[in-house]
């Protein structure tokens, strides 16, 4: 992990496990690094996903995780992304000087995604514009299309962010996944990158 620290010199990471009768993760969080990672979620479409996460939103980001993907890949993505969004939360602290607000559209040949992000506190989670069918979609053998949705959902709920995710087009489902993974990666890199500008809370309410 990189050793970067806010300007109040404070580390901005974390590192933290979930384990349950279903899954075993660790997910170690550097929000001020240079998008490196080391991924092995053991499910290989969603290890592709959280790299491109890592490197297009600059955040340094380890994931382990093993689980009972012999049944279905659902407990494992889910427990890494509850997993990391907590981590997200506890690498944010006081949220003291970021820009609070991001927002990207991103292309992937004939897919084409749009994410905003408010670091608010207040977890929420708009998503829409998925081709009908999307959802039933099996990519790489193993991530079903429904689960793309769950993993903002759950990354959004747990490091108490405010998503809205839109399909603006597509047509393959890979496509399709991969231009919202990266639209939600430049959008919270935008977010929660410091504003040399900003001094405490961005916030009207003096806490987020």
């Amino acid at each position: 992990m990189s050793e970067n620290q806010t300007p109040t010199g404070t580390a901005r990471t974390a590192r933290l496990t979930r384990s349950t009768s279903e899954s075993s993760v660790l997910v170690e969080v550097d929000l001020d690094g240079t998008g490196q990672s080391s991924i092995d979620s053991s499910v290989p479409f969603f290890d592709h996903m959280l790299t491109a996460l890592s490197k297009h939103s600059l955040i340094d980001l380890t994931v382990k995780a093993s689980g009972d993907t012999h049944i279905d890949a659902h407990h494992t993505v889910e427990d890494v992304a509850i997993t990391l969004g907590e981590a997200l939360g506890q690498a944010l602290g006081t949220k003291a000087g970021i820009r609070r607000f991001g927002e990207a559209t991103i292309p992937l040949d004939e897919a084409l995604a749009n994410a905003v992000v408010d670091v608010s506190g207040r977890p929420y989670l708009v998503h829409t514009g998925e081709p009908a069918g999307q959802e039933y979609h099996l990519i790489g053998g193993h991530f079903t299309g429904s689960l793309t949705r769950h993993v903002f959902e759950s990354i959004a709920f747990h490091a108490r962010i405010c998503l809205h995710m839109t399909v603006l087009s597509g047509r393959d489902p890979h496509h399709i996944v991969e231009a919202q993974f990266k639209a939600f990666a430049r959008a919270l890199r935008s977010a929660i990158e410091p504003d040399p500008r900003v001094s405490g809370i961005p916030s009207t309410k003096g806490s987020l």
